[in-house]
């Protein structure tokens, strides 16, 4: 391996543990309301921002956008939902299954500012949250 590469290799490594660490302090240190169910998973994300609206795309393939929740609460999008088996494959051997299967419900960040509205579309596996921005 070239040393750039290794040095490549290092600084994703570095980034991809820094965000898991975020994630796991997230889920231990914020207080959940009784009545709402533990999650058992969060779904990563990416957080754009164009002039116009705030996009957040998560990784929850064959979840319909539709039956995702998603709020915004105390500058955070919320989005939250439910990750099932297709019927086909409950009867099926299963080898391997890495994809997280349950209960999801995520917390984001947002960048300061106001929304309007909140839509919802699936591109390519993703679900997409589009916050549009109200003009200050």
């Amino acid at each position: 391996m070239a040393k750039n590469d290794q040095r490549d290799w290092m600084w994703s490594e570095a980034l991809h543990m820094l965000a898991r660490a975020e994630r796991m302090h997230q889920q231990v240190f914020q207080p959940r309301a009784a009545s709402r169910p533990r999650p058992t998973w969060e779904p990563p994300v990416d957080v754009l921002e164009t002039k116009d609206a705030v996009i957040v795309i998560a990784g929850v393939p064959g979840v319909d956008a539709e039956s995702a929740q998603a709020v915004i609460e105390s500058g955070a999008l919320h989005i939250s939902g439910e990750r099932r088996l297709p019927d086909e494959l409950r009867s099926a051997e299963i080898h391997r299954m890495e994809l997280p299967q349950g209960r999801f419900e995520r917390r984001i960040p947002l960048p300061p500012g106001r929304y309007a509205a909140i839509a919802r579309f699936e591109v390519h596996g993703c679900l997409v949250f589009k916050l549009t921005k109200v003009a200050a």
